[in-house]
């Protein structure tokens, strides 16, 4: 049984991956920073015959990262794959982002995932794999800083499958219909957005180690 650590497990596409993922058999770790929605998380696996765990963590705050390398060595040791999936985006004219958007996309989206390869590189056995997004492949209209923090994950992923001896892959997909969306009036009809869980049991499928994973 393979232990795998999902960022953003809680909610969205995390969440969806997380049961997916479950259904192989493997244990999920869940991690992120509602209490409240990694408890629905972990019940709606468990009760599915799944084994799944949360910490919860700020991964924007080394300490807080810091505590959940601690936390995982005392209970499992090491664990198997690292899913970077947590991420926030805001969109619009660029002239209108307040610094404070600017911030928490950067802090979130780039700092983040970089912390948390870092801190627990030394106990990943197998793989990494980078939940990057589309807008890390092209530049799109309203969202010049969201796709700038994508450019840097991609480039920061793209380093790691030159310099690591485990395999990492790069996730690109298109917008899904998630919570991601719901203070944003970016996409006005958001019906036409793929949904979540098919998109979690595509990157499943295409999971075998390839550098990238693109779902249009």
């Amino acid at each position: 049984m393979k232990k795998i650590l999902i960022t953003g497990g809680g909610s969205g596409l995390g969440f969806e991956l997380s049961k997916a993922y479950a259904k192989e058999n493997n244990h999920l770790i869940l991690v992120g920073r509602s209490k409240e929605k990694l408890e629905v998380a972990v019940s709606t696996i468990t009760d599915k015959g799944g084994v799944a765990d949360y910490i919860v963590c700020d991964i924007t705050d080394i300490k807080s990262i810091d505590l959940l390398k601690s936390t995982l060595q005392m209970k499992y040791h090491a664990i198997d794959c690292l899913i970077n999936n947590a991420g926030i985006g805001y969109f619009g004219p660029i002239e209108e982002l307040s610094l404070d958007e600017l911030d928490q996309m950067l802090s979130l989206n780039v700092k983040g995932t970089i912390l948390m390869t870092q801190t627990l590189l030394p106990l990943i056995n197998e793989k990494i794999i980078n939940i990057i997004s589309t807008a890390g492949l092209k530049g799109k209209i309203n969202e010049a800083a969201y796709v700038a923090s994508k450019f840097a994950v991609r480039g920061f992923t793209e380093s790691l499958q030159k310099e690591l001896s485990i395999k990492v892959t790069a996730v690109y997909m298109g917008g899904m219909a998630t919570p991601f969306w719901d203070h944003s009036t970016h996409i006005k009809d958001k019906s036409r957005l793929k949904d979540p869980s098919d998109v979690a049991k595509e990157i499943l499928a295409k999971d075998d180690g390839r550098l990238e994973i693109i779902i249009e």
